[in-house]
């Protein structure tokens, strides 16, 4: 997927906004919008939307391991499971 391919800006937003937003739905791919021939904002399908809330939490779980693990808070599964069993 090339962005470049997939900018338009703010005026043609306005214009064709209901065909954008099918576009939006079929591709599931971003849509960049220009203002002043910037670019102001990217525009996600749902789908893609959420699929990028998960990715995201699941790479901060992934760095809070990894930096439990540099931290050496690890606790073998055998101890964990016993402390387990005691508390229980």
């Amino acid at each position: 997927m090339r962005l470049t391919d997939r900018v338009r800006s703010i005026s043609y937003l306005k214009a064709h906004a209901a065909e954008l937003l099918r576009e939006l739905s079929d591709s599931q791919e971003p849509l960049v919008i220009t203002q002043n021939g910037e670019a102001k904002a990217v525009m996600l399908d749902v789908a893609s939307y959420d699929q990028l809330l998960e990715t995201t939490a699941l790479l901060k779980l992934l760095s809070l391991a990894d930096r439990q693990v540099e931290e050496g808070m690890l606790e073998s599964a055998e101890d964990a499971i016993a402390a387990y069993r005691l508390d229980g």
